[in-house]
């Protein structure tokens, strides 16, 4: 009898094992695919993607977290292409996915509240002028929350640099002092090292992009 649970409890280790190779391997696929894709449909698919897999691998945290900030890269896309009307839709379908991952990462976890402010700066987008008061405040809210839990998260300067150099200057926003805070967010990604391979790395290539741009600027 002891033999026999013996070679049982080995066979579900094993098993355990393959399991965990085999979602490793998805998701290192998928995560790859976020450099690569470039338009709303290809992120909404990859959205679904890591539904699916959430709905697989139901106690972890990083693939309704991916789910979700696919859908934000498919919001900020349409934005940049004037197209407000689904902003609302896509933040409010991030933000189920994120509630599903903090529910399993706990609260203190700063990428989440990170992509929490994203989503709430994509609804503010829709009408900057009525919602700064409301989802503008709660982005800063959460983004502040995440940089008391991580300041040394290079995602969260990357944001700060982003919302600095995008905002006009008569509310505060500056072209330069932003492009000074991009070195700086490429300064933390330098030092920076994410727990495992699958948790979020997201963000050089922006602050890189930026830097180059000041570069040859200045040629």
């Amino acid at each position: 009898m002891k033999k026999y649970l013996l070679s049982f409890a080995l066979a579900l280790m094993s098993l355990t094992s393959f399991a965990q190779a085999d979602y490793e391997k998805i998701m290192s696929e998928k995560i790859a695919r976020i450099e690569v894709c470039k338009t709303p449909e290809e992120f909404q698919a990859l959205s679904n993607d890591f539904q699916r897999i959430g709905s697989k691998e139901s106690n972890q945290w990083l693939p309704p977290y991916y789910a979700a900030f696919s859908q934000i890269q498919k919001g900020r896309i349409l934005m940049r292409n004037g197209n407000m009307q689904e902003l609302d839709g896509i933040a409010a379908q991030a933000e189920k996915y994120l509630g599903t991952a903090q529910s399993l990462a706990g609260a203190d976890n700063a990428e989440i509240h990170l992509l929490r402010k994203m989503a709430f700066s994509l609804r503010m987008m829709v009408n900057p002028a009525q919602r700064f008061m409301t989802d503008g405040a709660r982005a800063a809210e959460e983004l502040n929350i995440a940089e008391k839990l991580d300041a040394a998260n290079p995602r969260i300067a990357l944001i700060k640099a982003e919302d600095t150099y995008f905002t006009p200057e008569q509310y505060g926003g500056s072209k330069t002092k932003g492009l000074e805070q991009f070195k700086e967010a490429l300064a933390k990604f330098n030092a920076y090292k994410p727990k495992t391979a699958l948790d979020p790395n997201w963000g050089r290539a922006e602050a890189e992009y930026f830097i180059s741009l000041s570069a040859e600027k200045n040629k």
